[in-house]
């Protein structure tokens, strides 16, 4: 049986039909949309023809409308449009534009909390409102790695895809211009607390005390990599993704223009790469890691799991397990630590030893406003004799305002007891 039954053009672009593949006698239309080798097929809802013919005209109408005005002709679910888009993104990654972790990390989040959030809307009717809702949806409706918090960063990533489909929707017609996204919601920045100097030696002390206590062949193995894994990260400032793509190939030992041996390290991450250096300190743990480990052949991950297999998780577990046992698990804020808080160590550490923002966002691999974003507060302190000066009289004044206060209070005490005395004296009768 043919698909398209009794076929009729109305007018140029324009045909009725019926079909042959379903149990009912009603029409059908297909419109050409102008300017575009495309049509649109729409269920006329009749089986009379001419009927059929005048609501077609009034659909072609419609449609004609529709494209000289902007408005969308087919209507989408978000879901449908983000697919596309992860497709446009995985053919970029097989093609090297952008890396195969970008192209999966869009993927999840489309397939998780994206589509959970307007995967059955259609795409023409979510706006800017429904965009800058997301973050409390969000929170209020899931939650991180291990049900931790969502954080923000998490949220911009999530929001950035989202736009980033929006706009794909707008390169391909599917809505309006005006349906682009503008600015980014203004979300609070939970910034992973660093280790003090002080809790980095605590960290440093008990740490040895802590490997010394494992009692089996497996924990003497993990704690000592783990222990030997914070002080590289502490003391390299590097990012765990770049950790966990590290091998021994990639590091090497140079000279500084004063004749000085130092550690050139070379990572790769975030889909970038660059040369970190580092204090031969830095070499001793390597050394240590080295014993320790089953894989080392150059092209060998340095961080590995007992068997040498590469770590997938750095220790998440093991270096958990530290940071309860020196009660440095939650930061000042609240937030518990992660391994990247080694890296915030770093700069913190670094910043207050006097280094140039410019030079430490180099061999960080970040930009000097990120480093100022986050990291100002280290100036603020290491700096506090500038902000302080001209304040040394600040303790005598201070002990001078207090005592005005107290003989200010002192005297209207006085005048309220007096008054009160005045108020319980008996009144003389009146003669």
């Amino acid at each position: 049986m043919s698909f398209i039954l009794d076929k009729e053009q109305v007018k140029p672009g324009l045909i009725i039909f019926r079909r042959g593949d379903v149990g009912h006698d009603n029409y059908y239309c297909r419109i050409r949309i102008q300017n575009e080798d495309r049509y649109k097929t729409i269920s006329l809802r009749t089986a009379d023809r001419q009927t059929a013919r005048d609501r077609a005209m009034d659909e072609d109408a419609d449609i004609r409308f529709r494209v000289k005005h902007d408005v969308p002709v087919f209507n989408r679910p978000f879901s449908q449009v983000a697919e596309e888009y992860v497709q446009a993104q995985q053919r970029r990654a097989n093609a090297g534009e952008v890396s195969q972790a970008r192209a999966r990390n869009v993927k999840s989040k489309v397939e998780g909390p994206l589509n959970a959030y307007v995967g059955t809307t259609q795409v023409h009717l979510i706006t800017q409102d429904r965009w800058a809702e997301y973050p409390l949806w969000r929170r209020e409706n899931g939650t991180g790695r291990r049900n931790s918090i969502i954080s923000d960063s998490t949220i911009r990533i999530e929001m950035s895809i989202f736009a980033a489909i929006m706009n794909y929707a707008i390169g391909k017609r599917y809505v309006p211009a005006h349906h682009r996204f503008e600015g980014m919601p203004k979300l609070k920045s939970n910034r992973r607390d660093e280790f003090t100097l002080e809790e980095y030696r605590k960290l440093h002390t008990k740490g040895r005390k802590w490997m010394k206590e494992a009692t089996t062949p497996q924990g003497i193995w993990y704690r000592q990599i783990c222990y030997n894994f914070i002080l590289i990260m502490c003391n390299t400032g590097m990012r765990p993704p770049e950790a966990k793509n590290l091998r021994w190939r990639d590091i090497t030992t140079a000279k500084d223009k004063d004749g000085r041996e130092i550690l050139v390290i070379y990572v790769r991450g975030k889909g970038k790469e660059r040369k970190l250096i580092a204090p031969t300190s830095v070499n001793t743990y390597l050394d240590r890691v080295r014993e320790l480990s089953k894989a080392t052949k150059p092209d060998d991950p340095v961080f590995t799991i007992i068997n040498g297999k590469p770590a997938k998780w750095l220790y998440r577990d093991t270096v958990e397990e530290l940071l309860k046992y020196t009660e440095l698990r939650d930061g000042p804020s609240g937030i518990p630590r992660t391994t990247y808080c080694f890296r915030h160590t770093y700069a913190t550490l670094r910043l207050s030893a006097g280094v140039d923002v410019y030079i430490l966002a180099q061999q960080m691999g970040t930009s000097v406003k990120m480093i100022e974003q986050h990291y100002g507060h280290v100036n603020t302190i290491k700096h506090a004799d500038r902000v302080l000066m001209g304040i040394g009289g600040w303790d005598a004044m201070h002990t001078e305002m207090n005592a005005e206060i107290d003989a200010l209070e002192a005297k209207a005490k006085a005048v309220q007891s007096v008054k009160a005395k005045q108020t319980d004296k008996p009144r003389r009768p009146k003669r």
